[in-house]
């Protein structure tokens, strides 16, 4: 994405731009070298991978590699599965070459005559990921595993492929190109926003190239027939790599070897404060209770939206969604709830990048079954994870629910995102909740809030305030800290500030997993700044702010990074956590982060990123020691 902006400046005519630090193209030569020396890393981390596999009995091999038996399970396999799902074309021979797909890997094939080097054919194969595995388990003979890549399983059926061929020599090589993934929106007045994006997300899949990897091995007379095809002779982002592209694919690698080589299967903590077969709603109005993902289950969050799709004094279910699971509960006890007669309202971010044509898809889907669907707020992406259930008791006592999240509503990633969420009957919070649902159908009402920290309206000036607050502390000889847990931290503004804290003698420590642009440790500027990034099992997603207060501390838990999409572009929430017990999980969550010693790094003015030791001290990881933490505390809960 950020590539393809880039390139779109250079098109432009942009020769610099202080904002994203010099010139597009020095910054594009930059951004070259550096995946130039990424991929040589990432080459020798898979051979060293592979090899590690190797010593435990798994072996990943190639077409070469096969004996006997193992040929004939391949070419079975190869004329059963695969051969149907494959569109050979010979390219050499067409007027256009064929078009390249976004992130697709392609076989590119050679055909030549040992003896008669000239005569050569040249064809294109795209590889079916969609539709099979990439990786295959060969019948086990002794006590070895032996894995082919669904790429070498095509190889070993080239010649089939070919037959009609009078060659002796055919080798294929893998390509990738990579395009640009900004969707542009046109200003068409006859369009609706649905149909923009509709249209924006087919010309992704023509962007511009932003860049071309290839199988180094490759012949240099097939390589430039590529190129010179498709205009890239002198295209800047051209990667040599190795014989296997789409390394994201090994996510899915099979489930073999020996037990303690994988990760230990845990089973989700329960919550005490929500009883199996009590009611979900009930238990929210007795108490605010957090919600810890993925060391608890997502089950409660469609739990709850089951229980108010069927009980008889809920009038409504109001929600933000932006990334839902592939086949989503979520969604469906939606449709459910339709169907029992509920008014559904849900706010459905078409511009959720890479997941547009997923949520115009439910959109659908939602529509059709009488669900109330906003698209989004205009020029504002809708980030904030909210829901409120609306529940009506008499004639006019009417109640809500809330859930308030860092995360998506996406039962998938929650068992690989770490992610807090709110359940609160608060009415504090659940009538500012309304509030920011009510802006969504009436967008010129922005709304006031005395509890819930909004963006893009009021979020910016209430963390400056909150920093402001504790500078005052810490010159008045209070004890001032700030601890931030985020994403990404780059929002200029934001990192002055805290800079200026620092100078003050405020005490701050950071959590970054992605993007910190703020430099810890400068002697006069960040003295008193410390930070890390944790990069484990689980994807650190949570965002939380904490403010030292005069020793009566604020916590905050929020959507939102502190970048300028976030703070200015966005509708974000963050909530406060006004419960004792609640804010004590946080603290106990935050301390673990901050001890970490086994996947932390430590974020210092070198760009380093060293690893923290423990050096004598305790062993921490904080992801296990903080699921070890919540089994006690339920425990202690239940007796």
């Amino acid at each position: 994405v950020r590539v393809g902006s880039l390139k779109r400046m250079v098109q432009a005519g942009v020769k610099a731009r202080s904002a994203i630090g010099g010139s597009p193209n020095k910054i594009l030569e930059e951004i070259h070298s550096i995946v130039l020396k990424q991929r040589k890393d990432f080459d020798a981390t898979f051979e060293q991978v592979v090899d590690e596999l190797e010593n435990e009995g798994i072996y990943i091999i190639n077409e070469n590699n096969l004996d006997t038996e193992q040929s004939e399970f391949v070419d079975d396999y190869f004329e059963m599965e695969v051969r149907p799902r494959l569109v050979p074309i010979m390219i050499d021979s067409l007027p256009e070459f064929p078009y390249l797909k976004n992130q697709i890997i392609y076989l590119a094939i050679r055909l030549s005559k040992k003896f008669e080097p000239e005569d050569k054919k040249f064809a294109l194969i795209e590889i079916p990921v969609d539709v099979l595995p990439r990786f295959i388990v060969l019948p086990q003979k002794d006590e070895n595993i032996y894995i082919i890549m669904l790429d070498d399983v095509i190889r070993c059926g080239l010649k089939d492929i070919f037959n009609i061929f009078d060659y002796d020599q055919i080798d294929a090589y893998t390509i990738k190109l990579t395009r640009d993934a900004e969707i542009d929106i046109k200003d068409d007045v006859t369009k609706s926003f649905f149909e923009k994006i509709s249209k924006s997300i087919k010309q992704r899949q023509t962007g511009q190239p932003v860049r071309f990897v290839y199988d180094a091995h490759m012949p240099k007379d097939l390589l430039d027939l590529i190129l010179e095809r498709n205009h890239l002779q002198s295209f800047e982002n051209i990667i040599p790599g190795g014989r296997y592209h789409n390394a994201r694919d090994f996510i899915n690698f099979p489930t073999v070897g020996r037990k303690s080589l994988r990760y230990e299967d845990v089973e989700p903590i329960e919550t005490t404060e929500i009883e199996r077969h009590v009611s979900i709603l009930e238990a929210i109005r007795q108490q605010d209770i957090l919600l810890h993902f993925p060391y608890q289950s997502f089950r409660y969050i469609t739990d709850l939206l089951r229980e108010a799709a069927i009980d008889p004094e809920v009038t409504s279910i109001q929600m933000t969604l932006y990334r839902v699971a592939k086949n989503s509960n979520v969604i469906n006890t939606l449709i459910n709830a339709v169907k029992n007669g509920k008014t559904v309202k849900v706010v459905m971010e078409l511009q959720a990048r890479f997941d547009e044509e997923a949520n115009i898809y439910w959109t659908q889907q939602l529509r059709e079954v009488g669900a109330h669907v906003i698209d989004g707020v205009p020029g504002l992406k809708v980030h904030a994870k909210l829901c409120l259930i609306t529940r009506k008791t008499g004639e006019h006592q009417v109640t809500y629910v809330a859930s308030i999240g860092t995360g998506n509503y996406n039962e998938s990633t929650a068992k690989l995102y770490s992610d807090h969420n709110l359940l609160t009957a608060d009415q504090r919070i659940t009538r500012e909740v309304k509030r920011v649902f009510d802006f969504f159908e009436t967008n010129y009402k922005v709304g006031t809030y005395n509890h819930l920290v909004v963006a893009p309206f009021y979020m910016r000036q209430k963390f400056y305030k909150l920093i402001n607050n504790e500078i005052k502390n810490a010159q008045s000889g209070e004890k001032a800290y700030i601890q931030i847990k985020i994403n990404s931290l780059v929002d200029r503004s934001m990192i002055n500030k805290l800079y200026q804290a620092s100078q003050k003698g405020v005490k701050i420590k950071i959590i970054a997993r992605s993007i910190c642009s703020l430099v810890p440790g400068i002697p006069g500027i960040s003295d008193n700044i410390e930070a890390i990034s944790i990069v484990d099992k689980y994807l650190e997603h949570s965002r939380i702010f904490i403010f030292a207060n005069k020793g009566r501390p604020l916590y905050f838990i929020s959507s939102a990074d502190w970048m300028i999409r976030n703070l200015d572009n966005r509708v974000e929430v963050a909530t406060p956590i006004y419960s004792p017990k609640i804010k004590k999980q946080l603290k106990a969550f935050f301390n673990f982060q901050l001890k970490d010693n086994i996947k932390a790094r430590s974020l210092r003015d070198q760009r380093k990123n060293a690893m923290i030791k423990p050096d004598g001290k305790p062993r921490v990881r904080a992801q296990f020691d903080f699921h070890r933490y919540l089994q006690d505390y339920f425990k202690e809960k239940d007796k």
